[in-house]
């Protein structure tokens, strides 16, 4: 996923919220999981960079990524993320595939994520 994807997806991701059903249900899981350095949940910290989801067979595909390819939850965040989404009523099967590419920076935050940080 190239720059300009990531960004296409970060303006889908806005609205993801607004989605109903079980990608909503997926999102808002996922929200509720914060990344251990910084104060800011998953999502809004612009970690997920897709997120696939067929509500008939309950199956969901998360790529994201991490602050730091050094970062020391880097074996077990992603199983973390797995294990909040599977525990969803309608979720069969989960995959989380782990990127590094392209890297996360701070622009990839939500503009609420930036302002709970004080970066606005």
């Amino acid at each position: 996923m190239g720059v300009f994807d990531w960004l296409h997806h970060a303006e889908e991701a806005g609205t993801a919220s607004d989605a109903t059903g079980l990608k909503a249900r997926v999102v808002e899981a996922l929200r509720t999981v914060y990344d251990p350095e910084i104060p800011v949940n998953i999502y809004d910290l612009g970690l997920i960079y897709a997120l696939d989801v067929d509500e008939a067979e309950g199956k969901v595909h998360i790529r994201m990524t991490l602050t730091a390819p050094g970062c020391p939850v880097a074996q077990t965040f992603p199983e973390q993320v797995g294990r909040t989404v599977d525990a969803l009523p309608g979720v069969h099967e989960v995959e989380v595939e782990l990127v590094w590419e392209p890297l996360w920076s701070r622009d990839m935050m939500s503009e609420a994520a930036r302002l709970q940080l004080g970066l606005l």
